[in-house]
Protein backbone atom coordinates (compact mmCIF):
# COMPACT_ATOMS: atom_id res chain seq x y z
CA UNK A 1 0.00 0.00 0.00
CA UNK A 2 1.51 3.31 -1.06
CA UNK A 3 1.19 6.40 1.09
CA UNK A 4 0.65 9.69 -0.67
CA UNK A 5 3.49 12.08 -0.01
CA UNK A 6 1.34 15.09 -0.90
CA UNK A 7 -1.62 14.26 1.36
CA UNK A 8 -2.16 16.39 4.48
CA UNK A 9 -1.02 14.90 7.76
CA UNK A 10 -3.98 13.66 9.78
CA UNK A 11 -4.44 15.72 12.92
CA UNK A 12 -5.32 14.22 16.28
CA UNK A 13 -8.51 15.82 17.62
CA UNK A 14 -8.79 16.96 21.22
CA UNK A 15 -11.54 14.89 22.85
CA UNK A 16 -13.94 16.30 25.42
CA UNK A 17 -15.21 13.23 27.31
CA UNK A 18 -18.41 14.00 29.19
CA UNK A 19 -19.39 11.28 31.65
CA UNK A 20 -22.97 11.83 32.79
CA UNK A 21 -24.67 10.69 35.97
CA UNK A 22 -28.27 11.03 37.13
CA UNK A 23 -29.80 8.88 39.91
CA UNK A 24 -32.75 8.04 37.63
CA UNK A 25 -31.32 8.05 34.06
CA UNK A 26 -34.39 6.47 32.43
CA UNK A 27 -34.95 8.19 29.04
CA UNK A 28 -33.02 11.34 30.09
CA UNK A 29 -30.02 10.62 27.88
CA UNK A 30 -31.93 9.16 24.89
CA UNK A 31 -31.34 12.24 22.72
CA UNK A 32 -27.58 12.28 23.25
CA UNK A 33 -25.14 10.49 20.93
CA UNK A 34 -23.96 8.18 23.72
CA UNK A 35 -20.67 6.27 23.32
CA UNK A 36 -20.06 7.72 19.84
CA UNK A 37 -17.47 10.40 19.13
CA UNK A 38 -19.09 13.49 17.65
CA UNK A 39 -16.92 15.91 15.65
CA UNK A 40 -17.51 19.55 16.62
CA UNK A 41 -16.18 22.74 15.04
CA UNK A 42 -13.96 24.57 17.54
CA UNK A 43 -15.85 27.87 17.21
CA UNK A 44 -19.23 26.24 17.99
CA UNK A 45 -20.05 25.75 21.69
CA UNK A 46 -21.34 22.43 23.02
CA UNK A 47 -24.71 23.49 24.48
CA UNK A 48 -26.76 21.22 26.73
CA UNK A 49 -30.32 21.84 27.80
CA UNK A 50 -33.93 20.80 27.38
CA UNK A 51 -34.77 22.82 24.22
CA UNK A 52 -33.70 21.12 20.99
CA UNK A 53 -34.04 24.38 19.02
CA UNK A 54 -31.45 26.06 21.29
CA UNK A 55 -29.22 23.13 22.29
CA UNK A 56 -27.85 20.48 19.96
CA UNK A 57 -27.38 18.17 22.95
CA UNK A 58 -30.73 17.60 24.68
CA UNK A 59 -31.47 16.28 28.16
CA UNK A 60 -35.05 14.94 28.27
CA UNK A 61 -35.89 16.34 31.69
CA UNK A 62 -38.37 19.12 32.53
CA UNK A 63 -36.24 20.06 35.54
CA UNK A 64 -33.36 21.06 33.23
CA UNK A 65 -33.33 24.61 31.87
CA UNK A 66 -34.07 25.14 28.19
CA UNK A 67 -30.44 26.30 27.92
CA UNK A 68 -28.47 24.80 30.81
CA UNK A 69 -24.78 25.20 29.99
CA UNK A 70 -22.25 25.71 27.23
CA UNK A 71 -18.74 24.30 26.84
CA UNK A 72 -16.57 26.48 24.61
CA UNK A 73 -13.16 25.72 23.12
CA UNK A 74 -10.34 28.28 23.26
CA UNK A 75 -6.59 28.50 22.82
CA UNK A 76 -4.36 30.67 24.97
CA UNK A 77 -2.13 33.18 23.14
CA UNK A 78 0.96 31.41 21.79
CA UNK A 79 -0.45 27.94 22.51
CA UNK A 80 -1.63 25.27 20.10
CA UNK A 81 -3.49 23.32 22.81
CA UNK A 82 -7.28 23.52 22.89
CA UNK A 83 -8.84 24.09 26.31
CA UNK A 84 -12.44 24.63 27.40
CA UNK A 85 -14.58 27.09 29.35
CA UNK A 86 -17.97 26.31 30.86
CA UNK A 87 -20.72 28.91 31.07
CA UNK A 88 -23.95 28.72 33.06
CA UNK A 89 -26.82 29.56 30.67
CA UNK A 90 -29.59 28.92 33.22
CA UNK A 91 -31.23 31.93 34.89
CA UNK A 92 -32.79 29.83 37.65
CA UNK A 93 -30.60 26.74 38.00
CA UNK A 94 -27.46 26.55 40.06
CA UNK A 95 -24.32 25.29 38.36
CA UNK A 96 -21.19 24.26 40.22
CA UNK A 97 -17.74 23.51 38.85
CA UNK A 98 -15.43 21.67 41.24
CA UNK A 99 -17.50 23.02 44.14
CA UNK A 100 -17.59 26.67 43.00
CA UNK A 101 -20.97 28.15 42.02
CA UNK A 102 -21.39 29.99 38.71
CA UNK A 103 -24.17 32.52 38.35
CA UNK A 104 -26.18 33.13 35.17
CA UNK A 105 -23.87 33.78 32.18
CA UNK A 106 -20.78 33.38 34.36
CA UNK A 107 -18.05 31.15 32.98
CA UNK A 108 -14.89 29.47 34.13
CA UNK A 109 -11.94 27.75 32.51
CA UNK A 110 -12.05 23.98 33.04
CA UNK A 111 -9.03 22.01 34.20
CA UNK A 112 -8.27 18.74 32.38
CA UNK A 113 -10.64 16.97 34.82
CA UNK A 114 -13.67 18.82 36.19
CA UNK A 115 -16.84 17.94 38.08
CA UNK A 116 -19.87 19.94 36.96
CA UNK A 117 -23.11 19.69 38.94
CA UNK A 118 -26.61 21.03 38.29
CA UNK A 119 -29.95 19.81 39.62
CA UNK A 120 -29.56 16.07 40.21
CA UNK A 121 -26.92 15.77 37.46
CA UNK A 122 -23.20 15.29 37.67
CA UNK A 123 -20.85 15.58 34.71
CA UNK A 124 -17.26 14.48 34.89
CA UNK A 125 -15.57 16.36 32.04
CA UNK A 126 -12.20 15.05 30.89
CA UNK A 127 -10.00 16.70 28.26
CA UNK A 128 -7.82 14.42 26.12
CA UNK A 129 -5.36 16.68 24.25
CA UNK A 130 -4.93 16.72 20.50
CA UNK A 131 -3.24 18.90 17.91
CA UNK A 132 -6.09 19.96 15.60
CA UNK A 133 -6.94 23.68 15.82
CA UNK A 134 -10.25 23.67 13.91
CA UNK A 135 -12.23 20.76 15.41
CA UNK A 136 -12.53 18.64 18.52
CA UNK A 137 -14.50 15.54 19.46
CA UNK A 138 -17.23 15.16 22.06
CA UNK A 139 -17.85 11.77 23.64
CA UNK A 140 -20.87 11.34 25.94
CA UNK A 141 -20.78 8.39 28.31
CA UNK A 142 -23.23 7.28 30.99
CA UNK A 143 -22.04 6.47 34.52
CA UNK A 144 -23.81 4.29 37.08
CA UNK A 145 -21.96 5.80 40.06
CA UNK A 146 -21.81 9.50 40.86
CA UNK A 147 -18.34 10.94 40.13
CA UNK A 148 -18.57 12.90 43.38
CA UNK A 149 -18.74 9.62 45.33
CA UNK A 150 -15.66 8.25 43.60
CA UNK A 151 -13.72 11.49 44.15
CA UNK A 152 -14.80 12.09 47.74
CA UNK A 153 -16.68 15.31 46.97
CA UNK A 154 -19.35 16.25 49.49
CA UNK A 155 -22.80 17.57 48.74
CA UNK A 156 -21.81 21.03 49.94
CA UNK A 157 -19.08 21.12 47.30
CA UNK A 158 -16.01 20.35 49.38
CA UNK A 159 -13.47 18.76 47.10
CA UNK A 160 -10.71 16.26 47.49
CA UNK A 161 -7.72 16.24 45.16
CA UNK A 162 -8.62 14.20 42.10
CA UNK A 163 -6.30 11.40 41.05
CA UNK A 164 -5.19 13.36 37.98
CA UNK A 165 -4.25 16.41 39.96
CA UNK A 166 -5.55 19.91 40.40
CA UNK A 167 -9.19 20.74 41.02
CA UNK A 168 -8.73 24.49 40.89
CA UNK A 169 -10.31 26.70 38.27
CA UNK A 170 -8.74 29.45 36.22
CA UNK A 171 -10.87 32.53 35.92
CA UNK A 172 -11.39 34.58 32.79
CA UNK A 173 -12.72 38.14 32.90
CA UNK A 174 -15.17 39.77 32.86
CA UNK A 175 -17.39 37.62 35.08
CA UNK A 176 -16.21 34.17 36.08
CA UNK A 177 -17.72 32.92 39.31
CA UNK A 178 -18.18 29.11 39.14
CA UNK A 179 -21.14 27.23 40.53
CA UNK A 180 -21.51 23.58 41.28
CA UNK A 181 -23.96 21.53 39.27
CA UNK A 182 -25.86 18.49 40.36
CA UNK A 183 -25.42 14.97 39.18
CA UNK A 184 -24.41 13.33 35.89
CA UNK A 185 -24.45 9.66 35.04
CA UNK A 186 -21.63 7.11 35.66
CA UNK A 187 -20.91 3.74 34.09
Amino acid sequence: MAVSQTADTEELLTCLRIQLYHPDPQNIFNSLPMNNRFKQEAEDPVRLGRAAEACPFVLNDTKVSRKQLALMAFRAPGSTEMHFNVQNLSRKGRLQVNGIELGHLVGAELPDKALIRFGRYEMLVLREPGDCETHFEVLFECRSVAPSQEMGVGVAGTTAVMESGDVTLSWREPSNVPTESDECHNF
